[in-house]
């Protein structure tokens, strides 16, 4: 059977028998794999505690028919851990880990998505910015690289130059008033330049805004991306924000 190694991060596991795990990853250069972790759920396991979820991980497997069989891990960066001790960025991860299993496909190579869930892990376990901005960060340009980019500036339908007022999440974000449909939200002006900010990579405009716009601005992402992925996010819904 080949052999191959690769790094990755650690999406989701399930029981398989009396010790062993299915491990659903997502790594750098092959997209999804799930492997099963032989004797994993033992106490002297060697590697156990390296293949919970949010671990970035550096892992040998062998390939199967169905599922790939793990052989060696070695921990690159024990995120898990950190995020695990404040329950708002262990939701936050949790959601992103969730996203993430939506947006990939098995075996398909997603290395964009790989770096970008890494940097918002890395973010989330270092603190460096207010966790509910991470996530909906994390999920705007999630979005983008499975190519579902928002627009926050100019008008989704038409490409009329913005700002616009308007924002509907069926037409693809801001809508100017001649396209604006039946139902469209009118946000505030500082929620679409909070959304624009977390979309590009601009952090002092967005650890500078205000709760009020970051609350509106969470319920756009939220709608948005259950819209485009068709269906609820269940750890959504524990996220706490403040």
């Amino acid at each position: 059977m080949p052999l191959y190694r690769d790094e990755a991060i650690v999406l989701r596991t399930h029981k398989l028998g009396e010790a062993d795990r299915i491990i659903t990853m997502l790594t750098r250069t092959r997209g999804r794999v799930r492997a099963v972790a032989k004797g994993v759920r033992r106490t002297k396991s060697r590697f156990g505690s390296r293949l919970e979820p949010g671990m970035v991980i550096d892992v040998q497997c062998y390939e199967g028919r169905n599922l790939d069989t793990v052989t060696q891990v070695e921990t690159l960066a024990p995120y898990g851990d950190a995020i695990a001790r404040d329950y708002t960025a262990y939701t936050c991860a949790t959601s992103m880990l969730e996203t993430a299993l939506q947006l990939t496909e098995e075996h398909e190579p997603q290395t964009q998505q790989f770096l970008l869930l890494a940097g918002a892990l890395r973010s989330l376990a270092e603190h460096n910015h207010d966790a509910g901005l991470v996530l909906d960060a994390y999920l705007l340009r999630s979005l983008a690289i499975a190519g579902w980019a928002p627009s926050f500036v100019d008008c989704a339908k038409c490409g009329a130059p913005g700002p616009h007022r308007a924002f509907h999440v069926q037409a693809g974000g801001a809508v100017c008033s001649a396209c604006r449909p039946p139902g469209s939200s009118a946000p505030a002006p500082e929620t679409f330049e909070l959304l624009a900010s977390l979309l590009t990579g601009d952090w002092d405009v967005a650890d500078a805004s205000d709760e009020r716009h970051r609350s509106q601005g969470n319920g756009l992402v939220s709608a948005f991306l259950q819209w485009h992925i068709e269906r609820g996010l269940r750890s959504l819904r524990l996220v706490e924000r403040a």
